[in-house]
Order: structure tokens, then C-alpha cells, then sequence
């Protein structure tokens, strides 16, 4: 056992290294339109600040207009991560329609394993992780950190709460994408989850990065059971 753990503590420092968090601007709040096949369905905030030794990625997403009126959203994920890019926290606070759900997950690289907790349930449960694991939120930001060259794959795992997806990210191209900012030449890059060999049905995203070192997601795109969301960049405190 103690050499099975000292194992595992070796390739976390190995991932430490390979992949440090070193493209996050500190603080940073990106404001996103979120548009839902088509229809214009909100807005959408991204922030990362720092908390002593770790840094606070906060992501809210609320509807508006005519989609609040027949589906409400308020949506808040919350992660803490080391400097290094791991998550040690996650939360999330989710109200959508009649839906609702809390939830929070604390990971221990050392044991390789997730403590999950239910609360609005009232329910707990352990699960495995990999040392190369993390959570819906704390993935991009280490997507960003990352080295993005087309033609290339990252390869990591992303656990949700429920189970841990076996996560693929595919450097796609270079393009140039219009906003309402103006363009911007970004990298592309699409994602796919996959769970005993079964991609997800929803989740998969595509990803357009500024083509600098600021890595900013410029546009985003996720698939859902009915339609897509897309989020466009709209401003921010980082905008000069």
C-alpha cells in the first residue's frame, strides 16, 4: 500500500510540473451573451481570483428575456485549485426550471479518490479518480495552461459528481472568429467525453482560445439533450 501511494504521489508531482496553471490572468472576469439555438438566452460570468495559495474560478450563468419566462436559469459552479492546476474543491448550485441540485466534491490526490456529497439529498459517496483528474470547470482552465497545437490531443479525466469521463481534446485549427468585439484569431478545439468506451450524449464542447498567451475563450459551444448553447464573448475587467 505505502508503495502503491508513493506511486501515485510521484505522478502527481510529474502532472504538477507538465502542466502548471500558468496562463490564468489573476484576477480575471470575462462576461459572456449566451444564445440558446439561436435565441438570445442570457448572459454568463466568468471570474478567477486568488485565495491565498490557491485561486477561486467562479462561473454563473442566468437566463433572460423570453427564456426566463418559460425556463428559468440560475446556475452557479464553484472551484478551488491549487496553483498547479488541480482542483480541491468543487461546487455547484443549479436552478433550471422546476430542477434543482447541490452539490460538492473535494478531491485527494493523494488517495485518488472523490468525496462527493448530495446536499439537498442529504447523501454521500467515495469514488476513484485519477491523478490526471478534473472537474467540468477546473478542465478549462487547464485546457488553457496547456500547449495548443494543431493537429495534437490532451488527454485527461473529468469527473462529474456521478462518474469520471475519460476526456479527449482535440486541437482542431486556427481560425479567426467574429464578435461583437471585434475578431479575434483564436485556436479551436473540440472535446469528447466518453464513459466505458460510450461517448456522452451531452457535455461535448468546442472551445475557440485567443491565439496569444492569455488563452481567453472567445466563444463556446456545448451540446444539451435538446439544442446548443453558445457563449460569445462580451466584455470584461481584463479588456484594456
Amino acid at each position: 500500500m505505502k508503495t502503491v501511494t508513493l506511486l501515485a504521489q510521484c505522478i502527481l508531482l510529474v502532472t504538477l510540473l507538465v502542466s502548471p496553471a500558468t496562463a490564468l490572468n489573476v484576477p480575471e472576469r470575462l462576461v459572456y451573451d449566451v444564445s440558446w439555438t439561436g435565441i438570445n438566452a442570457g448572459s454568463a460570468v466568468m471570474e478567477v481570483t486568488a485565495q491565498g495559495d490557491e485561486l477561486r474560478l467562479v462561473n454563473t450563468i442566468r437566463s433572460s428575456g423570453m427564456v426566463s419566462t418559460f425556463f428559468y436559469i440560475d446556475d452557479k459552479t464553484e472551484s478551488v485549485i491549487s496553483r498547479g492546476g488541480l482542483p480541491r474543491l468543487h461546487q455547484k448550485n443549479i436552478k433550471e426550471g422546476s430542477y434543482r441540485a447541490r452539490k460538492e466534491a473535494t478531491f485527494n490526490f493523494t488517495t485518488l479518490r472523490a468525496e462527493t456529497k448530495d446536499l439537498l439529498k442529504q447523501t454521500e459517496k467515495t469514488d476513484a479518480i485519477s491523478p490526471r483528474t478534473y472537474d467540468s470547470l477546473s478542465s478549462i482552465y487547464f485546457i488553457r495552461s496547456s500547449d495548443l497545437v494543431p493537429g495534437r490531443s490532451i488527454y485527461f479525466d473529468i469527473y462529474d459528481f456521478k462518474r469520471l469521463w475519460k476526456t479527449e481534446v482535440r486541437v482542431v485549427k486556427r481560425e479567426e472568429v467574429s464578435t461583437p468585439l471585434g475578431r479575434f484569431k483564436t485556436i479551436m478545439v473540440v472535446s469528447q467525453l466518453k464513459s466505458t468506451g460510450v461517448s456522452a450524449r451531452v457535455g461535448d464542447a468546442t472551445f475557440w482560445f485567443t491565439d496569444d498567451s492569455r488563452r481567453i475563450p472567445v466563444r463556446i459551444k456545448t451540446k444539451l439533450k435538446v439544442g446548443e448553447v453558445t457563449l460569445t464573448l462580451a466584455g470584461g475587467s481584463y479588456w484594456p
